[in-house]
């Protein structure tokens, strides 16, 4: 039997990647929009998406303590484990970083987050005009490490499926799962 992701991990895993995905391209394309309240809601989205995001990972975190994953291969060399293990934390980080830095981005330049328009989010910061533009920066720039380390992810698991031909990919796709 081949060591697998469980099914939690697998479903955790491809929902957050999914989410990520749409809330990033979101993201991209609220920015430039003039003001509006078009441009409000779909802010207020990215943000609702975000903070579900965080709680997803919260949620992840803690199953993948309690399960850890599947060994890498054995023909693997160590210093690719190393770094496949210290890439798999940095995503971790990012999607940490991530929310947190546009939490306190909306609470500098004043405004609220607001789960779901239900329940409103305590501003982590003092409204702050230039540290709400620098977190801005500082949100983005994790948004587009998280995206060329997205890219290389994907990247590492089709070299292991395509070239390697080791079972690195197939353990986390839905479809193999039959467990």
């Amino acid at each position: 039997m081949k060591a697998r992701y469980t099914r939690t991990a697998i479903s955790l895993h491809w929902l957050m990647a999914l989410g990520i995905i749409g809330t990033f391209a979101l993201g991209i394309y609220m920015q430039d929009l003039p003001l509006s309240p078009t441009k409000l809601q779909l802010y207020s989205w990215h943000k609702w998406a975000g903070v579900t995001l965080f709680m997803l990972l919260i949620l992840r975190l803690a199953w993948r303590i309690a399960h850890p994953a599947p060994p890498l291969p054995a023909t693997m060399p160590a210093a690719l484990r190393l770094a496949a293990h210290a890439a798999h934390w940095v995503l971790y980080a990012l999607m940490i970083m991530i929310p947190l830095s546009g939490w306190l981005m909306s609470s500098a330049k004043g405004f609220q987050t607001v789960w779901f328009g239900v329940l409103p989010l305590p501003d982590l910061v003092a409204k702050d005009k230039a540290l709400g533009d620098l977190l801005q920066e500082v949100h983005e720039a994790l948004n587009f490490t998280l995206l060329l380390l997205i890219v290389a992810h994907v990247g590492a698991a089709l070299k292991h499926h395509l070239i390697d031909r080791d079972d690195v990919l197939t353990r986390m796709l839905p479809a193999a799962d039959k467990a």
